[in-house]
């Protein structure tokens, strides 16, 4: 079967960037599924929803004359798939305020070791 806009295909998560993944079909080809084609939802952390090996069912939205070709993995989903997705309880008050508290954390120590590490400039002690 060749590669062709519509197509339906298995493939397979070869790597993953801040940008999309790279994902291995057929005859050692590769596609790139863009990181707004992942999910319906927004998507802040890729690694959320992929991981590299994870087998994966894509469609094949472009193919450019380079030959990049061009994947996504929600408009691959069925409809009824999509609405079972979408039909999933949302995450719970207490675990959403978890995560933010540890993100808060996460970036507050990392601020507090960037300012720490800096020399001189603004609010340095003179003396």
């Amino acid at each position: 079967m060749s590669i062709e806009v519509g197509s339906k295909l298995q493939g397979k998560v070869t790597g993953i960037t801040h940008f999309g993944a790279f994902v291995e079909l057929e005859k050692g080809t590769t596609g790139l599924v863009h990181i707004s084609e992942v999910a319906d939802t927004y998507v802040k952390d890729i690694n959320e929803h992929l991981s590299v090996g994870e087998e994966i069912k894509v469609k094949v939205i472009n193919v450019e004359k380079d030959g990049k070709i061009g994947l996504s993995i929600k408009k691959a989903q069925d409809k009824s798939e999509r609405r079972k997705s979408a039909r999933q309880p949302d995450e719970s008050f207490e675990s959403k305020m978890n995560r933010f508290l540890k993100d808060s954390e996460d970036r507050l120590a990392s601020l507090k070791k960037h300012t720490e590490s800096r020399r001189g400039g603004r609010g340095a002690r003179r003396g």
